[in-house]
């Protein structure tokens, strides 16, 4: 649904169902339109990655290069700290900053890895009362929370997707080379970016057990960003082939 010159990575929707997509060698956010052609709503960030768009219309987004969680308020054209987590990053594969965030309705809170540490944290949509949820990760990138407030950690590389037990235990749920972005489908599933370049697909986990199944893997390079939309749709991103697909699972 795109082919362009940029390098979308994360992925959020937005009230109208328009696409937001982060762009972290740009340095830009940008609004897909229905026809394919984009528009740069917010520059000038360092790295930005993950996004979570909020009940209100502020904007969160993940700052790689800073280890920063910044927020644009509804209309606002700069952004403010939520919150500087602990890691100091570099330019160093497995040892970048903030990745991926995901939102908790159970709490409406935010869940933030620190990729630096290797710990999780929670949040309050102003970044107060951060809190230490899990740690013992080599390299937390992506997270997703489940209807039932299971947390769900992609460690990109220390391998395998887990989810978190209430004393902050790990349990795999899904076997991965170097995970990245992490959905839920609705239907029991967890989906699963691997941007390994010997694997570099999009899987589909049954929680219960089982099986994967491969979504997703012809034309990807680095597949990134990943969401589900309330028709079921999947939207999958790669900023190496600069591309984002859309996919409608028949089974």
């Amino acid at each position: 649904m795109h082919h362009g010159s940029d390098h979308p990575d994360d992925l959020v929707l937005d009230a109208s169902g328009a696409l937001l997509y982060s762009d972290y060698t740009s340095g830009t956010i940008s609004l897909l339109r229905a026809d394919g052609t984009s528009t740069v709503i917010h520059r000038g960030l360092d790295g930005p990655e993950g996004l979570v768009l909020l009940a209100d219309g502020t904007l969160v987004v993940a700052e790689e290069n800073t280890n920063r969680v910044l927020a644009f308020a509804p209309r606002a054209s700069r952004a403010h700290v939520l919150t500087t987590l602990p890691g100091r990053p570099v330019k160093v594969t497995c040892h970048e900053g903030v990745d991926g965030i995901a939102w908790d309705a159970t709490t409406h809170t935010l869940v933030v890895p620190d990729p630096v540490t290797g710990a999780i944290y929670r949040m309050a949509p102003d970044g107060s009362n951060r809190t230490r949820l899990s740690g013992g990760f080599v390299h937390p990138v992506g997270a997703a929370v489940g209807p039932d407030g299971s947390v769900y950690v992609a460690d990109e590389c220390g391998g395998d997707v887990w989810r978190l037990g209430a004393d902050g235990s790990h349990t795999r749920v899904a076997r991965a080379s170097m995970p990245d972005d992490l959905a839920l489908d609705g239907h029991g599933n967890l989906l699963v970016t691997d941007v390994r370049h010997v694997r570099h697909d999009l899987r589909r986990w049954p929680l219960a057990g089982g099986p994967s199944t491969v979504l997703a893997r012809s034309g990807l390079i680095e597949p990134q960003g990943l969401l589900v939309d309330a028709a079921g749709r999947i939207y999958v991103s790669d900023d190496q082939t600069d591309v984002i697909l859309r996919l409608t699972p028949t089974g």
